[in-house]
């Protein structure tokens, strides 16, 4: 009798309350094969709690960069000795080797002789520039062209003239213009039909110069790169054997400076031009501009060296 009793039990506590009760809905059109026992949960489900986004980066402790001065200790941190005693060494165990800016270019002229390789191969530079302000600012990237004291072009660039004066436009064609005129030359630069390597404007025609704007784009006049000016030849002179270099992602210069077969006087000389020229663009009251400095030709292994030795040392004010 107990046995039948719960096999009746457990066929009732499958079935739906619904047609347990007398008065219940009956389902016809409901499959024999649908399921019969449903699952039940018998708890609530628990509301995550939203914390807040700044109760929460209170909370975080911001780590501090580890700085290790290595000033007084036998050896860097990490590393096996100051220099190798050996020409044959593993890289990493060791410091890299930071030359001095006369020294890398002496290294540059042997690595030629060593290796065979052409003589008027180009010299290149790559700096890491140091971009970042007071109160999260930082430095906008710049382009900037310099007079280098020995060029190493052979051709001169193409400069094109904005003015409406004759006058003016005659002593731009006199000075090396490959063109020199007013709005009549937007329409013959929008059909591509004059073009030039750069563009310099006196400042009373810049409105005009409007629909250029998108066509020329960084070659466009500004005043902040010197191309907009009342002395015509000084412009001229500038950006005619003028070299541009501009910063890449946000804060790299990397620029050729001179070529192989220049005396290392004067791939000195285009070097500090040019560091002097870069560190311009920095605030003078920022400290130091360049965070690291390469240099290397186009066939040889790139020399890493102290910028801080090419560029003049600030004058110390005496007190009084």
């Amino acid at each position: 009798m107990a046995s039948c009793t719960r096999i009746v039990w457990k066929v009732l506590s499958g079935c739906p309350r619904p047609l347990l009760g007398a008065a219940g809905p009956s389902f016809t059109g409901v499959s024999q094969a649908a399921q019969r026992k449903l699952p039940v949960r018998t708890f609530a489900a628990v509301r995550t709690q939203k914390k807040d986004k700044k109760e929460e980066a209170e909370k975080e402790v911001k780590k501090e960069k580890r700085v290790i001065d290595d000033a007084d200790r036998h050896k860097p941190y990490g590393r096996t000795a100051w220099a190798p005693v050996d020409d044959v060494y593993v890289l990493r165990h060791y410091p890299r080797t930071t030359y001095n800016p006369a020294e890398a270019i002496e290294l540059l002229k042997n690595f030629q002789v060593l290796d065979f390789t052409p003589l008027s191969q180009p010299v290149y530079i790559d700096l890491k520039l140091d971009m970042k302000l007071e109160k999260k600012k930082k430095v906008d990237s710049f382009v900037s062209t310099v007079h280098l004291p020995h060029p190493f072009k052979t051709e001169m660039n193409k400069v094109l003239v904005f003015t409406e004066d004759p006058n003016q436009a005659k002593v731009a064609q006199e000075n090396g213009a490959v063109a020199a005129g007013g709005a009549e030359l937007i329409q013959q630069i929008l059909d591509d039909e004059i073009s030039a390597d750069f563009y310099v404007a006196v400042p009373e025609i810049l409105p005009k110069l409007l629909p250029l704007k998108n066509k020329l784009r960084k070659k466009f006049p500004k005043s902040k790169r010197g191309s907009v000016g009342v002395n015509i030849p000084k412009m001229l002179a500038l950006f005619k054997m003028g070299h541009e270099y501009m910063v890449e992602s946000d804060r790299f210069v990397r620029t050729q400076i001179a070529t192989l077969d220049m005396t290392r006087e004067q791939i000195f000389a285009n070097l500090q031009s040019i560091l002097i020229d870069v560190c311009s663009h920095r605030p003078a009251n920022m400290g130091p501009f360049i965070q690291r400095a390469i240099i290397g030709s186009h066939t040889s292994e790139a020399l890493w060296f102290r910028s801080e030795d090419v560029l003049p040392k600030p004058v110390e004010k005496k007190e009084e």
